[in-house]
């Protein structure tokens, strides 16, 4: 009984263990990655231009295949022991081999190997893409649900110091040394504190499930996340200036690494179309027998002598000159011009808009920042100012209604100063995963 119970014991301590895991930033942006389903999408894509490989390096390969037949002839045919025509069945079988290879076609065979390896790796860069993106989504995800338990963390904070108040304004009022309105007013405060808690907790239950939609985990009622403490992380990438930090962007980002790649996929498309205008030449061999048999046959060899005697080779060269193909080989090098100019003109574009949004993200970590440090001496001020009203009051010199606003416009500062940093934490992250700081390490 007892090792029953011991066992049942240690079952439930693992599963409370496992319902009540606190997942980390680094555990979400991992999870994500591995379950993505538009991660999973790209990684078969990523198979799927492996195998186009193989098949283009298999172009350089010799063709090989074996051909087998059996017939038979029913009707009138010819009686070799008398010379007449006679109703008779004939049977006939042949065996061969046949082997082809392309020896020139004008280099596409080799421009399609090299446009496979290429698109290889532009599969790999869109693969890393995806998955940045999806990491700075996890990472915006999560500071949502930080911001939202810190904001409640707070306002119980700031709702047990009304509860002070109200006990130590009771006991004045008591004493008869302050009106019973006072405690009226501090009364209104904390239902609207109650009423700010209940949303606070609701937008940590909403933030929550928005962050588990991400991470596809359905049992959003189990899931946390730690409870770290994230401080204003240390950062010298506002030392760097805007094009410093778009030149090593354009060195990094996988995307504009992967619109590189599609302009050198086109370049060999274009190889590839203007191959069409040489000549191709191919070799071929072949290797064949047969065997014949006939009732009205005198004496046919036995079917070994006749596979021996039968045999047969077959060599040939074929070259094959392109003169007029109703214009499709002129219309697809003018297509494939086409094309690499549109892949020129998509790499400019996006050069163009990751400078765009270098310039904006480090805009707005200047502003964050900004705001940050004003949020913060705003703070240093506000509380300052409701010690100085809390003084005040409970001596009698300030009336409910000012002390109220003092203490409203501190809980505002200290509102400010969480949202503040937060915003800041996630913008200085973008800036510096442009600068090629990997989210992961954060």
């Amino acid at each position: 009984m007892k090792k029953i119970l011991f066992t049942v014991a240690i079952i439930y301590s693992v599963a409370s263990s496992a319902q009540t895991k606190k997942w980390s930033l680094r555990d979400c942006v991992a999870y994500a990655i591995e379950h993505n389903i538009s991660i999973q999408q790209s990684e078969l894509d990523l198979k799927n231009a492996e195998i186009d490989l193989k098949g283009a390096k298999g172009n350089f390969l010799p063709n090989l295949n074996a051909s087998m037949g059996h017939s038979w002839n029913t009707g009138l045919n010819t009686n070799f022991r008398t010379g007449i025509k006679e109703v008779a069945t004939n049977q006939s079988s042949s065996f061969g081999v046949n082997a082809g290879i392309t020896i020139y076609d004008g280099l596409k065979n080799t421009r399609q190997l090299h446009k496979a390896n290429l698109n290889i790796l532009a599969n790999q860069y869109q693969l890393e893409d995806m998955k940045d993106n999806i990491s700075l989504l996890v990472v915006n995800s999560f500071l949502q649900v930080l911001f939202n338990k810190e904001s409640l963390k707070t306002l119980f904070k700031q709702y047990d110091l009304s509860k002070k108040e109200f006990i130590r304004t009771k006991q004045l009022i008591d004493a008869e040394t302050r009106p019973k309105g006072d405690l009226l007013e501090i009364e209104a405060s904390m239902a609207d504190q109650e009423q700010q808690i209940v949303n606070a907790k609701n937008a940590i239950q909403i933030s929550k499930i928005s962050l588990t939609n991400l991470l596809l985990i359905k049992d959003y009622n189990t899931f946390d996340i730690a409870d770290d403490e994230y401080s204003i992380p240390p950062s010298n990438v506002l030392n760097k200036n805007v094009d410093e930090i778009y030149r090593k962007a354009l060195t990094l980002r996988n995307d504009i690494k992967a619109t590189e790649t599609q302009v050198l996929m086109s370049e060999d498309d274009l190889k590839i179309a203007l191959g069409n205008y040489k000549p191709t030449l191919s070799g071929s061999y072949g290797f064949g027998t047969s065997y014949f048999n006939s009732k009205l046959a005198v004496s046919p060899p036995s079917f070994t002598n006749q596979i021996k005697d039968n045999k047969s080779h077959r060599f040939s060269l074929n070259l094959s000159i392109p003169i007029f193909n109703r214009y499709s080989v002129s219309n697809g090098v003018k297509r494939s011009k086409i094309f690499l100019e549109k892949a020129k003109l998509s790499l400019e574009q996006s050069k163009v808009d990751l400078r765009d949004k270098v310039n904006q993200a480090y805009n707005n970590v200047e502003s964050a920042l900004t705001a940050f440090n004003a949020a913060e001496k705003s703070l240093a001020a506000r509380k300052e100012a409701f010690r100085y009203s809390q003084d005040k009051f409970d001596v009698g010199l300030m009336n409910s209604f000012d002390f109220s606003q003092a203490k409203t416009r501190f809980e505002t500062a200290e509102n400010n100063v969480i949202r503040a940093k937060y915003d800041y934490f996630f913008k200085v992250k973008v800036l510096e995963f442009y600068f090629g700081i990997p989210l992961k390490n954060n």
